[in-house]
């Protein structure tokens, strides 16, 4: 079909394959793939974009090449990136999300960053504890690792000084009786699931002995997910929502760059088929609640499965309880909704860009082992 975009996918060495072809199942033309090689790899990078003639390339970017592909992307005005560089804006650091969070008025936990070491250690002398103190570089908190619980000023300046961490970012501890993830396309809720901590443990990462179950996600913490996505303009997004013992929700994490089973990509694959080719090919229906049917098959099989589909028709669609889909579906507010590309920049680099200490363009992740990825900058 010769009118439809040509698409190409986005890939870095050394980093994990979001997407493959498969995900696009139906897509008629070949879709492309384009290799970023870090190092001084930008012009050839572009000129091979544009020597495929791509017009929407898709894929996550990791917070090493962020600004790399800020100034790429305005190279290449005519080409869609999906998710957009703005989009995007999160997955770099924490201090990312603390500003998106800000700027909406969406709420996360009491935080401070400082970009002065004087500044925060006084700060630290004055505040109250315990605290939490986050690596703010890259989208996640790594299943936990670079999180860390401090109950002194002393503790806290220890810390600091042996992980070397910046900026010094500090949040209020917030007791949680558990979090939820979130899984979003097109601002439509298509998984969610508990993450509780151990018994005595604070942490709710299950690599950290947590568990986790599918059942009876609140519907409040699917609403404030959903206004963190359309915040962002994601065609896909996640969202982790603190759920505290008082009941208060707060937004810890959120990204395009999130670790989703293989038919989640699939979804995501036919949503893009559907929006990209503007309605050319059948719009994907994925019942809300799924997660509580699907979850309750073993994570073994569920890494396993590809190209999920429902039926519409109601005789197909009951659950074993008896409830329809449809019974709680379009009518929840959660539609399927279109992504339209945005016409400027929202979160421009001469605002906010934090400059590393390195020299080189950007770092592979190959070799960016430090963390140390530290910025000088005037808070706007």
């Amino acid at each position: 079909m010769s009118d439809l975009p040509r698409l190409g996918l986005l890939y870095l060495d050394h980093v994990l394959q979001f997407f493959a072809p498969s995900n696009f199942k139906g897509w008629p033309d070949k879709i492309e793939i384009v290799t970023y090689h870090w190092g001084n790899d930008k012009e050839r990078f572009i000129k091979e974009v544009r020597r495929k003639k791509i017009d929407v390339l898709i894929g996550n970017i990791p917070a090493t090449a962020y600004e790399t592909f800020r100034g790429i992307a305005r190279e290449l005005p005519e080409v869609r990136f999906v998710p957009s560089l703005d989009t995007q804006f999160p997955n770099k650091s924490k201090e990312n999300v603390t500003r998106l969070c800000e700027k909406y008025d969406i709420p996360i936990p009491p935080t401070q960053i400082f970009y002065d070491k004087n500044e925060a250690y006084r700060y630290l002398d004055r505040t109250t504890f315990p605290k939490i103190i986050k690596k703010s570089y890259g989208p996640s908190n790594y299943g936990g690792y670079f999180v860390h619980k401090v109950d002194t000023a002393a503790e806290a300046k220890a810390l600091f000084d042996a992980k070397g961490y910046f900026p010094y970012y500090l949040q209020d501890f917030v007791p949680m009786a558990a979090d939820i993830r979130v899984m979003l396309i097109g601002h439509r809720p298509v998984c969610a699931f508990w993450r509780r901590p151990a018994d005595g443990g604070w942490l709710t990462n299950t690599s950290q002995g947590g568990n986790m179950d599918y059942a009876d996600v609140p519907q409040e913490v699917l609403d404030l997910s959903v206004r963190v996505s359309k915040a962002t303009k994601a065609e896909y997004f996640a969202c982790d929502v603190a759920v505290g013992k008082d009941g208060s929700l707060s937004i810890l994490e959120c990204a395009t760059a999130f670790a989703a089973f293989p038919y989640i990509r699939d979804w995501i694959g036919q949503y893009l088929v559907w929006l990209l080719s503007e309605g050319k090919f059948r719009k994907p229906w994925i019942p809300l609640y799924n997660w509580e049917e699907l979850g309750k098959l073993s994570s073994r099989v569920l890494r396993r499965m590809r190209h999920i589909h429902f039926d519409q028709d109601p005789s197909l669609c009951a659950s074993e309880t008896g409830e329809m889909y449809q019974d709680f579906d379009e009518e929840q507010g959660y539609p399927l909704e279109v992504i339209t590309p945005r016409d400027s920049e929202e979160w421009p680099s001469e605002q906010w860009q934090r400059t590393p200490l390195k020299s080189e363009p950007d770092s592979s992740p190959e070799n960016d082992t430090s963390g140390n990825h530290a910025v000088s900058r005037t808070q706007p």
